[in-house]
C-alpha cells in the first residue's frame, strides 16, 4: 500500500508520501507527521454521498433499504482536513458525526460496470460526514444545509492506494470513548457498486470523492469535543468542534428547528423512551 498526503510545507501546498513517521516531498524535504499542517488529501470537483448502506445503521433507523442506493451531494466548500476545526454555527445545537470511508476516483469514469470500477478508483481516505440536523425539517430530503455547511466534510489524513475495503473495521471515538464500531462487511453496496451506479449518469473525474455510508450510533457533538474516525488500514482522522463566531441570520431563509424528527435523528430513534434529554451546550 502507498499513502500520500497534502500538507502546507514552507508556506506552499505540497504533495508528500508517508515514510514511517515522516512525510517526504518529491524534492527530499521532510517533516514529522505530528508537525505537519494537513490539507484535504484531494481536491474533488464533487462529493457524492450514499444515504444508508450499513446494516447496523438501517436497523437503528428502524427502516428498510430501498432496492437501490439513494444519494445526496455535499458542496466542495464543505471540504475540511485532518486536525482542523469543525464549526457548529452559533444558534444551532444538533451537529452529528458520521464516520465513513471516502472513495477517491483516479480516472475519468462514465458508464462502467461494477466489475470494472476498481480500475477507476485511485484509493481511499477516512471521512466524517457531519450533519447539522437543525435544518433537517427545511431541507426536504436534499440534505444541502444539513450536510453542506462549511467545514462539515473533513477527509484524511491521507489517501491510501492498494487498500482492500473488504472486512475492515471502522470506529468513531468522541473524547476517547468509542461511539461507532462497525465493519465494511455490513455494507449492502460495496465501493465498486457505488462508483458504477453514480457513473451511469454522472461523469466522475479524478479526485472526486464518494462517501460510502456510516454504521450505527451517529450522535450529537458539542464545542470542545474531539472526534476521531479510525479505519483499519487507512489511519485516523481527527477533528475538534468549535462554535461559529456569528449566529445564523434571522432576516433570511428558514431557521433552525427542533422538531421530533430533528431530535430523534440527532439523538437516536429511541430518544423519547429513554427519559433523558441530551445536554444543551
Amino acid at each position: 500500500m502507498r499513502e500520500t498526503r497534502r500538507i502546507l510545507l514552507d508556506g506552499n501546498v505540497v504533495d508528500v508520501a508517508r515514510q514511517g513517521d515522516e512525510l517526504v516531498a518529491h524534492d527530499g524535504r521532510s517533516i514529522k507527521i505530528d508537525d505537519a499542517a494537513h490539507l484535504a488529501p484531494v481536491v474533488p470537483s464533487k462529493i457524492v454521498c450514499v444515504h444508508l448502506n450499513y446494516a447496523s445503521r438501517v436497523a437503528e433507523m428502524m427502516t428498510e433499504l430501498p432496492a437501490a442506493p439513494t444519494y445526496f451531494h455535499k458542496p466542495v466548500s464543505a471540504l475540511n482536513a485532518h486536525d482542523a476545526a469543525v464549526v457548529r454555527p452559533a444558534g444551532c445545537k444538533w451537529l452529528n458525526y458520521e464516520g465513513e470511508i471516502g472513495i477517491v476516483i483516479g480516472r475519468t469514469a462514465r458508464n462502467i460496470s461494477p466489475a470494472e470500477a476498481g480500475d477507476y478508483i485511485r484509493g481511499y481516505t477516512v471521512a466524517n460526514d457531519y450533519g447539522l440536523h437543525d435544518f433537517r425539517d427545511t431541507d426536504a430530503g436534499s440534505m444541502l444545509r444539513v450536510k453542506g455547511a462549511d467545514t462539515l466534510c473533513p477527509l484524511g489524513p491521507g489517501l491510501v492506494e492498494g487498500w482492500d475495503f473488504r472486512g475492515k473495521r471502522i470506529r468513531t471515538l468522541v473524547n476517547g470513548d468509542v461511539r461507532q464500531d462497525g465493519n465494511t462487511d455490513e455494507m449492502q453496496w460495496d465501493m465498486h457498486y457505488l462508483v458504477a451506479d453514480i457513473a451511469r449518469t454522472i461523469t466522475l473525474q479524478p479526485g472526486d470523492v464518494l462517501l460510502s455510508g456510516t454504521p450505527a450510533i451517529s450522535r450529537t457533538v458539542y464545542p470542545g469535543d474531539v472526534v476521531e474516525v479510525e479505519v483499519e488500514g487507512l489511519g485516523t482522522l481527527r477533528n475538534h468542534i468549535v462554535e461559529g463566531p456569528t449566529p445564523i441570520r434571522t432576516d433570511v431563509g428558514a431557521q433552525p428547528t427542533e422538531s421530533e424528527e430533528v431530535l430523534s435523528t440527532a439523538q437516536g430513534g429511541d430518544w423519547e423512551f429513554r427519559g433523558i434529554r441530551a445536554p444543551r451546550r
